[in-house]
C-alpha cells in the first residue's frame, strides 16, 4: 500500500524537475488506429475562486466569456478561423441553457460559429474536449474551442414539484372560479424550495458519504487524508509563486477590480486541519471540510485543432491529445473509483505502464478518493478480483503526482475542472522535461474518464 509519510516533505522540496523518462524513447502512439494527429495549443482559466466571494455578481456565461476573450489573445488568432465551440456545465442557469452559444457571443465570436453545451458532472469539461477530439477525427470540423464554467455563487432554486404543477394548472384555467379552486390546496409545504441535487439521483447519497465509505474500505486514515490534503494546498501555493500557474488569466471585476489568483489555497498545519469535525458521517467519519474540495467558481478555455491545421497557422502546440476513454462503474460502491480503472485501460489499450508516465494529473475531490484510488492501482487483490488482472497495475510515484496542487486547493468548478487538468499536464510535461501525462478524473453517476498527453517536440 501507498506510505504518505513523505508528504510534507515532498511539498517542500525545492525543485522537481527531472530529466525525460528514457523507456519511451522510442515508443510511438497507433494513431492509424485511434485517429489523427490532434494538438492542444493553448489552454486558459479565470482564477478559480470559492462561492460567493469575488465572482457573486457574475453569471456562468460571464465568466466563460472571460475565459473565452483570455484564450484567443493568447493565441493571437482571427476569431473567424474557430469552426465551433464547446462548452462544458453542470447547473445551468435556466435563462441561459446553451452557455457555450451565448458566452462566444459576448466574447466577440462571429454570429455563424455554431456552439453547443455538454453536460456529464465532473468531467463536463473533459467531455467538451472528447467531443471536439470526435469532431475533428469525423473531419467535421477542425479548428475546436472548447470550454467550461461553473458558477455556485448563483444556482436556480425552484419552486417545489407541487407548487410548479399548481402554478401550470393554474395557467390553464379558464375561468376565477377555477384558479380560486385550485388555489384552496396550497398547504405549507408547497412553498419549501427546491435546490440542486447535491446527491446521487439513484442512491440518494452525497458524495461526500461515498468517500468515508471508500477511504474506510481502503483502510485510508484520517491522519493521511489530512496530510494529503495539507500537500495540495502547499504545493498549489508553491506553483503559484514560483510562476508555475501560467493558464490562469486574471480577469477585472466591476467594483471589486482585478482579480489575479486562486483564492482558496490554505496553507495549514496538521494540528489546525485535524481539529476539523466529520462533514458527512458523525462522529467517525474521516471526511471534513480541510480534505475536500469545496464549491468554486470558475471557466477555463483551450483551443484544440489537428497538427497539419497548427503548423498551416503558424502555431506552435503545446501538446499532442492522445488515446482517451471514458469508463462507467457502480455508483453505490465505486461512485469514485473512475481514476483507477480508466487508468487501467488506458495503460493496457497503449501498452504502456506506470513507470512510463511522468506527470500524473487526477481530479481530486476528496483527499479520501485520492488515496484509495492510489491504494486500489496498488493492490494485488484489488487486480484480481475487480480489474481482471493477475497483478496489481501498481500505483503514480508521489514526486510525480498533482506537483502543482489539485481540485482540494485550487478549487473545482465542475463544468471547468477537465480543462484545467489537461492544461496543468501539458504545462508541467514542459516545465519537467517529460513525454507523456496521464489524466484522470471521476464523476456523479460513477463515471471516469482518462486521457494520455503527449508533450509537443521542441
Amino acid at each position: 500500500m501507498i506510505s504518505l509519510t513523505r508528504l510534507n516533505r515532498l511539498a517542500s522540496v525545492p525543485s522537481l524537475v527531472r530529466a525525460a523518462s528514457s523507456s519511451t524513447a522510442g515508443y510511438k502512439f497507433d494513431n492509424a488506429k485511434y485517429g489523427k494527429n490532434i494538438v492542444l495549443i493553448e489552454g486558459v482559466r479565470t482564477p478559480f475562486t470559492m462561492s460567493q466571494t469575488d465572482y457573486n455578481d457574475l453569471m456562468a456565461y460571464e465568466l466563460q466569456r472571460d475565459a473565452l476573450v483570455s484564450l484567443m489573445k493568447r493565441v493571437n488568432i482571427p476569431k473567424n478561423l474557430i469552426d465551433y465551440v464547446i462548452c462544458g456545465t453542470v447547473i445551468a442557469e435556466p435563462k441561459i441553457p446553451n452557455v457555450a452559444r451565448d458566452a462566444m457571443l459576448a466574447a466577440g465570436f462571429p454570429l455563424d460559429i455554431p456552439a453547443h453545451t455538454v453536460s456529464q458532472a465532473c468531467v463536463s469539461a473533459n467531455q467538451a474536449i472528447t467531443s471536439a477530439i470526435g469532431y475533428i477525427n469525423s473531419g467535421t470540423y477542425e479548428v475546436v474551442v472548447c470550454g467550461g464554467v461553473e458558477t455556485m455563487s448563483d444556482v436556480p432554486i425552484r419552486h417545489s414539484r407541487k407548487m410548479r404543477k399548481m402554478l401550470l394548472a393554474m395557467n390553464k384555467a379558464k375561468s376565477v372560479g377555477q384558479r380560486l379552486s385550485l388555489a384552496t390546496q396550497l398547504r405549507p409545504d408547497y412553498f419549501a424550495p427546491e435546490l440542486p441535487a447535491i446527491a446521487e439521483f439513484f442512491t440518494g447519497e452525497v458524495m461526500g458519504h461515498s468517500s468515508d465509505r471508500l477511504a474506510a474500505s481502503f483502510k485510508v486514515s484520517r491522519r493521511e487524508q489530512d496530510e494529503y490534503a495539507i500537500r495540495s494546498h502547499t504545493l498549489a501555493d508553491k506553483a503559484f509563486k514560483e510562476g508555475n500557474l501560467i493558464d490562469i488569466e486574471p480577469i477585472y471585476i466591476p467594483k471589486k477590480g482585478m482579480v489575479g489568483k486562486d483564492n482558496g489555497v490554505r496553507v495549514s498545519t496538521i494540528e489546525k486541519i485535524s481539529s476539523l469535525k466529520p462533514a458527512f458521517v458523525k462522529p467517525h467519519g474521516t471526511v471534513t471540510a480541510a480534505n475536500s474540495s469545496y464549491l468554486t467558481d470558475g471557466a477555463s478555455a483551450c483551443l484544440i485543432m489537428t497538427e497539419d491545421k497548427a503548423k498551416e497557422l503558424g502555431l506552435k502546440p503545446k501538446a499532442y491529445l492522445r488515446q482517451h476513454l471514458f469508463v462507467s462503474r457502480d455508483p453505490k460502491d465505486q461512485l469514485l473509483l473512475g481514476p483507477t480503472y480508466v487508468t487501467t485501460k488506458l495503460l493496457e489499450r497503449t501498452g504502456l505502464n506506470v513507470k512510463d508516465i511522468d506527470v500524473w494529473e487526477f481530479h481530486e475531490a476528496f483527499a479520501g478518493q485520492i488515496l484509495a484510488n492510489l491504494k486500489a492501482l496498488d493492490s494485488d487483490f484489488f487486480a484480481k478480483n475487480y480489474l481482471g488482472k493477475s497483478s496489481k497495475v501498481g500505483a503514480p510515484e508521489l514526486s510525480k503526482f498533482n506537483l502543482w496542487g489539485g481540485s482540494l486547493s485550487i478549487g473545482h468548478p465542475f463544468g471547468a475542472t477537465g480543462i484545467r487538468l489537461v492544461t496543468t499536464a501539458a504545462n508541467r510535461l514542459a516545465k519537467e522535461n517529460g513525454r507523456i501525462a496521464m489524466v484522470a478524473a471521476c464523476a456523479a453517476g460513477g463515471i471516469g474518464h482518462g486521457i494520455v498527453v503527449e508533450r509537443y517536440p521542441n
